[in-house]
C-alpha cells in the first residue's frame, strides 16, 4: 500500500469538497477547483476527510494511488490557503514592476517584457529586495506562470545575471583565461 495513498486529506473549514465518482470538486475561500480522475481509483468522502482506495495491487493502479491523494490534497490546499512562488531578478539594471495587472519586465532587451497573468494568478513585486511573487490558488498553473517568467531570461552561467527561483543554485563558469598566464 502506498504511504502517502493510504493518509486521508484533512478537509479544512470553510473548504467545501464534492465527490462524484471520479470527479472531484474542491471549493474554497480562495477559488473553485474541479479535476477527474481516474476511474480505477476510489475516491470517498468520510467524516470530514478524503479517502483514496485501488482496487487492486496492479502497477499502473499502484503509480496512480499515491500522486491521485497528492493532487486531491493540493487542491483543497490551494483553494483554503493558496501557493506562492517567489523568483529573483539579478543583474545591472535589471528589475521588474507591476502596471496595473500586467509584470513590465526590464531585463536587457532593448523592450520591458510584459507578462499577463492567467485567471487566478496575481503577481506582487518587491523593488527593494528585487523579488517577484506569483500568488494563486492552482499549484499546476503557479508553476506554470513562474517558469514562463523565469524562461523570459534565465540564468547565465557566466556572470548569474537572469531571472532565477528563489535559493536556486547557478552553476557558474569560469571565465576565459588570461592572456599570456600559463
Amino acid at each position: 500500500m502506498s504511504r502517502i495513498g493510504r493518509l486521508p486529506v484533512v478537509v479544512p473549514g470553510g473548504v467545501q469538497v464534492n465527490v462524484q465518482g471520479p470527479n472531484v470538486h474542491v471549493k474554497g475561500p480562495k477559488g473553485e477547483l474541479e479535476r477527474t480522475f481516474s476511474p480505477h481509483i476510489g475516491i470517498a468522502l468520510e467524516n470530514g476527510q478524503v479517502v483514496v482506495t485501488r482496487k487492486s495491487d496492479h502497477p499502473a493502479e499502484r503509480a496512480l494511488h499515491g500522486t491521485t491523494r497528492a493532487v486531491i490534497a493540493n487542491m483543497v490546499h490551494g483553494v483554503s490557503s493558496g501557493f506562492e512562488v517567489v523568483l529573483e531578478v539579478e543583474g545591472v539594471g535589471y528589475r521588474a514592476e507591476l502596471e496595473g495587472k500586467l509584470l513590465a519586465l526590464f531585463v536587457g532587451y532593448s523592450h520591458p517584457v510584459k507578462v499577463e497573468p492567467p485567471p487566478g494568478i496575481s503577481f506582487e513585486v518587491d523593488l527593494k529586495t528585487r523579488q517577484i511573487k506569483v500568488l494563486g490558488y492552482d499549484r499546476d498553473v503557479v508553476g506554470q506562470t513562474a517558469a514562463e517568467i523565469r524562461g523570459v531570461r534565465p540564468p547565465e552561467p557566466y556572470h548569474g545575471k537572469g531571472i532565477r527561483f528563489l535559493g536556486e543554485k547557478i552553476r557558474r563558469k569560469a571565465g576565459k583565461a588570461a592572456k599570456g598566464a600559463k
